[in-house]
């Protein structure tokens, strides 16, 4: 089955005062990232012509991929790939792999995308893929034959100068593999470069497992900086226990914070006085889960969110706080490690309650700058160290911390639009020096 390429834009109706969104439309992620994409645009009184271009995905793909199961019978999967923007350079952003993918959520990561990358000033834009499925229940070898199907759907859309996939939920470093290695069939040569998040003995980057945690632990430490706010005895709640929140603990953990509750899927822990953090990682390697664990106590993974802490990092999925609990947090400063965790209306909540919030498109692009390192590296052939890579991101991301609160002062705006105002001046003044083409 061919892939579909459209360019209709999708439909948004006028944007609704928040007090009026009903739940539905307040957890909507296109819906969400056109709202704040809107306030930030007003605020920088944006080119209406500019507006237009950069409000909408630039291509969006849809592909229905038939994949023999291994009892013999034939399932046809739906996929994703929409392209936001590439003014900056070649697209970039992750596959998920996920029941719950939609359309609308694929078109707002791909925004974010873009945003995220004009963010930290790296020369790619956004773009996002996904395939409704449920990981959890099939085999390596189904997973395969959807992942290298999918990649031939996509084949003239992506590569290196085009459009370059990562790992995102439900996806890692095999499902890096198999792409690169259909892309490179097709081909007929290697193409290192066409995914990032790869195996490091295939072309993957040093550091780039951990880079997204490793960023959200820099910026937390700015945050504390700016706010004059020490390490010692600052409490840590992480939501997600996956590669960013459970690496975003351990880096914490490392630097002296105390990590005091964890929550994951199936179930949360609480300790007052921090959890040991290697050892929990070990339990959960062993065990599968983080239920059992002898360091902390059980408790309701909804309630924990809500418990006093000074940092507060949603590191699982996007509208994890909402209208309905965003009056309950106690925490000092909100760190996104995911993607779309707060809603529009959550916002002004969390602003009336004088909570610092790093928003995601600056907490959680450590993953995209060290993807970007990874792409470098490819294409010149030459591998970094550890230390460099790390060394590097640390350098980008507290050099974009300090943009973005200073354009926060600067504007009298909160961080999350002084992120988006930043990124969007970026990505317009490229798109007006390059032209419309017609």
């Amino acid at each position: 089955m061919s892939a579909t390429a459209s360019t209709a834009q999708p439909t948004t109706s006028e944007q609704k005062p928040l007090q009026t969104m009903t739940l539905e439309q307040e957890t909507n992620p296109w819906e969400a990232q056109a709202f704040r994409f809107d306030l930030a645009a007003k605020k920088l009184n944006l080119d209406p012509g500019i507006w237009k271009v950069l409000r909408y995905p630039q291509r969006e793909i849809i592909v229905h991929i038939p994949v023999a199961m291994d009892d013999g019978s034939i399932e046809v999967f739906t996929g994703y790939r929409v392209q936001h923007s590439i003014s900056r350079g070649p697209a970039k952003g992750g596959i998920r792999y996920s029941p719950d993918v939609s359309l609308d959520e694929v078109r707002a990561l791909a925004s974010w995308m873009t945003w995220k990358c004009a963010v930290v000033n790296i020369p790619f834009g956004g773009a996002k893929g996904g395939v409704i499925c449920d990981p959890k229940k099939m085999s390596q070898g189904e997973l395969e034959r959807m992942t290298r199907r999918y990649t031939a759907e996509l084949i003239e859309f992506i590569g290196p100068e085009k459009d370059v996939p990562a790992p995102d939920m439900g996806t890692d470093e095999q499902t890096m593999a198999w792409i690169m290695d259909t892309y490179s069939m097709h081909m007929r040569q290697t193409v290192t470069s066409v995914v990032t998040g790869k195996p490091v003995s295939i072309g993957g980057s040093r550091g780039r497992r951990e880079a997204t945690g490793r960023g959200i632990s820099v910026v937390c430490d700015s945050a504390l900086k700016y706010l004059n706010m020490p390490v010692e005895g600052c409490r840590v709640i992480v939501q997600g226990f996956g590669n960013v929140g459970s690496n975003a603990a351990k880096l914490l953990h490392e630097k002296g914070y105390t990590i005091i509750g964890i929550t994951e899927f199936d179930g949360a822990l609480y300790n007052a006085n921090g959890i040991d953090i290697p050892s929990l990682t070990s339990h959960r390697k062993r065990a599968g889960t983080i239920n059992g664990f002898s360091g902390g106590e059980a408790v309701d993974k909804d309630e924990l969110i809500t418990r006093e802490c000074e940092i507060l990092i949603p590191a699982a999925t996007e509208n994890v706080i909402t209208s309905k609990n965003a009056a309950q947090l106690k925490c000092r400063i909100l760190c996104e490690g995911a993607n779309g965790p707060t809603t529009v209306v959550a916002d002004d909540i969390l602003a009336e309650k004088g909570i610092f919030v790093i928003p995601d498109i600056l907490a959680n692009a450590g993953g995209v700058t060290t993807s970007y390192f990874e792409w470098v590296q490819d294409r010149m052939g030459y591998f970094w160290t550890e230390k460099e890579v790390n060394d590097r991101l640390d350098t980008i991301m507290t050099a974009s911390f300090d943009d973005v609160v200073a354009y926060a002062t600067a504007h009298s705006v909160n961080n999350r639009i002084a992120a988006y105002m930043l990124a969007i001046d970026r990505v317009a003044y490229t798109t007006k020096q390059r032209g419309i083409y017609a």
